[in-house]
């Protein structure tokens, strides 16, 4: 979804975003992700280990990893063209509700639940972001992501 500007994007206040397409979340992305953040932690990396002594069968992803989507599935989800750059600004309320296990599928559920100004050229903005995993009832990720977007 393409939008023209913040003055446009701010009828979308309160509304539903598309739900994005599955991306399937593989064994060399997790430990790209332990690459970048130092967390190696065997549930995560040691694929043999994993399935012998874990108790979700095999490795899954760190939980900073599910929520870290987050800017990825906004940004392939809703553009705003007139905005020059946008930057994270935080999270609240987020949860892990359940492991996301190497080799599924996830997709994201997006709100945008407020949009505050931010200065004379820019806005603040509350995602709701939910990440389902495809065929699992409770959802991997739930979070109130905040994003900062100026012209």
């Amino acid at each position: 979804m393409t939008i023209s500007t913040l003055d446009a994007f701010r009828e979308m206040e309160g509304q539903d975003l598309p739900v994005t397409d599955w991306m399937e979340v593989s064994q060399e992305m997790v430990n790209h992700f332990a690459e970048a953040t130092g967390d190696f932690q065997w549930i995560h990396v040691d694929v043999e280990r994993a399935k012998k002594e874990s108790p979700f069968g095999g490795p899954i992803a760190h939980g900073f990893f599910s929520v870290s989507l987050a800017s990825k599935f906004i940004m392939e989800t809703v553009s705003v063209e007139s905005v020059k750059m946008g930057v994270n600004y935080g999270l609240d309320k987020v949860r892990f509700p359940h492991p996301v296990p190497v080799g599924s599928r996830v997709r994201m559920h997006t709100k945008v639940t407020q949009i505050d100004a931010q200065g004379p050229n820019g806005v603040k903005v509350f995602w709701d972001c939910t990440l389902e995993i495809d065929g699992v009832e409770k959802p991997a990720c739930v979070a109130r992501f905040i994003s900062l977007m100026f012209e």
